[in-house]
């Protein structure tokens, strides 16, 4: 028995079109917990290309009607081969418009599922071991994205011997608002469920589940960092990589204040009930108001980060990620994370020609930097402030939100396991390293779609196989390839053309952290 219609096998690799249909040959399946699965084939099965890719598996029921704003129940089994040959629904709704990252919307209700690519779909002989497992989550600010991208295709990660397991989850209110009788964090429920998933299942395609490393960007990169700081999902991976991470760790007041605001606006009670008697699209409309990033939201969440993303709710997230890092939680597991040298400078491209005309003090206040810190971050950032307004601006709010937090949350470390980077390589589109720029390198997929728009013609190959090699060795090994980061040497690789490893490369924050 199965719910997908055979019919078609579009891979994630967008290597067969809809309307043809494929051999027996170019199907495997796989049994999991809950029933057996078919994939499909990309590139001949033994190639040194070849990946199998299995999309779509359910690893809960969907959470729709009475499970709407429940935590997540495991898919019960099913009958027969279920075909897991398209991308699952996701909790993203509608046309996302222009993004950095392709990541398309995929209507139904089924939308927590996992997609699994990897280069051998069949459990280990018994006494060898399995390949070491990648698990991507997706960003979005917690609101948005998909795990529909073609960007997020593990074909090169298993070209490599890596199984990669990309997964769903619930976003903006329905995943992480306050709901007086419902349970907190829905989210992140989503995620701890994923990876139970894929620590019961992994090893039937070809993975070992002692060797799981959980990666991802922006707000996945928030979520992988919230997840090292959690007590409850230690025993769940092994390794971490965050890539622009944008940890939300939401206070509980604050939390509990959006949730009973949005409540009133819509005219019902904030709980489960109330919240439930109103469409998603309705709940999507209120949450989009409430969220808008005009100037005085963007000034919002500069100072008091996103209402909605994973909530210290002293149950999961027993207390903020940085005093877990301090208390020792995930000291045992290494952890490599940075960013791009100029994430949000684009938030200002439209305006350049006009802030030419504003002085850089005006700008920096407004956006946070106190009058007497200005002269030192000038200084500081003097190669970065002598091409105008608009690009000092950029890095400002780009080193608040994200640089700044990469070398606090490496120092909170300690001499724990912890590689620190920067990618500087300028997008031939935009002129700087920009939000999302650094992902295609990671994954090795220069020759996907969308490519150009975010990093120009002909983005080199040759960093994305130091980006992605990097990864791969994080992956396998526990280490990226260059040397840890400690407080004394404070070690960068800086990603660039030509890449090196350099001492202290984020010097030009620390005069935001008085260090």
């Amino acid at each position: 028995m199965t719910d997908r219609s055979t019919a078609t096998a579009t891979t994630a690799s967008g290597s067969r079109s809809a309307s043809t249909s494929p051999s027996p040959s170019d199907f495997v399946e796989v049994g999991t917990e809950a029933g057996v699965v078919r994939g499909a084939w990309r590139g001949e099965p033994g190639s040194p290309e070849a990946s199998a890719a299995f999309l779509g598996i359910p690893f809960a029921e969907p959470p729709v009607g009475a499970l709407r704003f429940a935590a997540p129940v495991p898919k019960a089994p099913w009958e027969g081969v279920r075909d897991a040959l398209e991308f699952g629904a996701t909790a993203q709704r509608g046309d996302p418009g222009v993004t950095l990252i392709p990541e398309p919307s995929v209507p139904g209700e089924s939308t927590l599922n996992v997609n699994v690519f990897t280069p051998s779909p069949a459990t280990p002989e018994s006494g060898t071991d399995g390949l070491p497992v990648l698990v991507w989550i997706h960003g979005g600010g917690y609101f948005a994205g998909s795990p529909a991208s073609l960007w997020y295709d593990g074909g090169r990660f298993n070209r490599d011997g890596v199984v990669t397991v990309t997964i769903s989850y619930r976003l903006g209110f329905d995943g992480f608002g306050w709901i007086a009788d419902a349970p907190s964090n829905r989210g992140v429920r989503d995620w701890l469920l994923a990876l139970e998933w894929v620590q019961r299942n992994i090893a039937a395609f070809g993975g070992d589940p002692s060797r799981v490393s959980i990666a991802g960007q922006s707000a996945g990169g928030g979520a992988v960092l919230t997840l090292l700081g959690m007590e409850a999902a230690q025993h769940l991976f092994h390794g971490v990589y965050a890539i622009s991470g944008a940890l939300a760790d939401v206070a509980p007041e604050r939390s509990e204040a959006f949730g009973r605001e949005l409540a009133a606006t819509a005219g019902v009670e904030p709980t489960r009930a109330g919240f439930g008697s109103l469409s998603e699209e309705r709940v999507l409309e209120l949450q989009k108001k409430a969220t808008d990033l005009g100037a005085a939201g963007l000034q919002d969440v500069i100072e008091h980060g996103l209402p909605l993303g994973p909530a210290v709710d002293g149950e999961l997230i027993l207390r903020p990620t940085r005093e877990s890092l301090i208390a020792g939680v995930g000291a045992d597991k290494p952890l490599v994370l940075g960013a791009t040298d100029d994430e949000f400078t684009m938030a200002f491209a439209e305006a350049e020609k006009k802030l030419r005309w504003v002085p850089k003090s005006i700008v920096l206040r407004k956006l946070g930097l106190p009058k007497a810190a200005q002269k030192a971050y000038l200084a500081a950032n003097a190669d970065v402030a002598a091409k105008g307004t608009a690009r000092i601006a950029g890095r400002l709010l780009t080193d608040r939100m994200f640089r700044s937090a990469v070398v606090a949350l490496a120092a909170l470390r300690g001499d724990a396991p912890t590689w620190v980077y920067r990618f500087s390589w300028p997008s031939g589109t935009f002129g700087f390293a920009e939000h999302c720029l650094d992902v295609p390198f990671f994954f090795d997929c220069l020759d996907s779609i969308a490519i150009e728009p975010l990093a120009g013609p002909n983005p080199p190959q040759g960093l994305a196989d130091e980006v992605h090699g990097g990864a791969v060795a994080f992956v396998a090994t526990g280490e990226p390839g260059w040397p840890r980061y400690t407080d004394a040497a404070r070690t960068t690789r800086v990603y660039d053309t030509p890449s090196s490893v350099v001492a202290d490369g984020y010097a030009s924050v620390r005069s935001l952290l008085g260090a």
